[in-house]
């Protein structure tokens, strides 16, 4: 009978709703002064985008609790899977040369030389879990703001609200 092929009348179902949190700037100078600059340095950033195939340049600029700003480009490759995204150079970067410190936030934005990005550029699922992870390992929310090449900015406090049903390294272990 359709309907009832996987639930028998024993079986309750419930219907959950999700909310993610953002905020919508109509412009960068809405941010603050930091935030701006890290705008600034993800727009930098795409000048170094190796992209031959796609042509969509994607920069990320990564903030460390210290106050330095560790930039990222997306490094296409011939064997597509092979490939990094801006975010996670940027964030790998910041990692490997500053394990102790906390990122505080992490920016991303692209440009093509084939239309207007007119829209904020969104991490990939591959890059919201490197995030995730990251959040985890540090214990800290990472603030993220999203940009296109002009248009509104889009900032979320957390990767959850991006990756609401993240896996998590508990979901390994019974």
């Amino acid at each position: 009978m359709p309907g009832n092929l996987y639930f028998s009348k024993k079986n309750k179902v419930k219907e959950k709703t999700l909310t993610i949190h953002f905020t919508e700037f109509d412009s960068p100078d809405d941010l603050s002064l930091a935030e701006q600059e890290l705008i600034k340095s993800a727009t930098k950033a795409t000048d170094t985008s190796y992209a031959p195939y796609s042509q969509f340049k994607v920069g990320a600029a990564v903030l460390l609790e210290n106050g330095e700003i560790i930039m990222g480009s997306n490094q296409e490759n011939t064997a597509y899977p092979s490939g990094l995204c801006a975010e996670r150079v940027a964030v790998f970067t910041a990692k490997a040369n500053f394990p102790k410190l906390k990122i505080k936030a992490v920016a991303v934005t692209a440009k093509t030389k084939n239309f207007s990005v007119d829209t904020p550029i969104t991490p990939c699922g591959a890059c919201r879990q490197v995030i995730a992870e990251t959040e985890k390992r540090q214990q800290s929310k990472i603030k993220i703001l999203m940009k296109g090449q002009k248009g509104p900015v889009l900032s979320v406090e957390g990767i959850e609200n991006l990756l609401p049903l993240m896996f998590h390294e508990e979901k390994l272990k019974k």
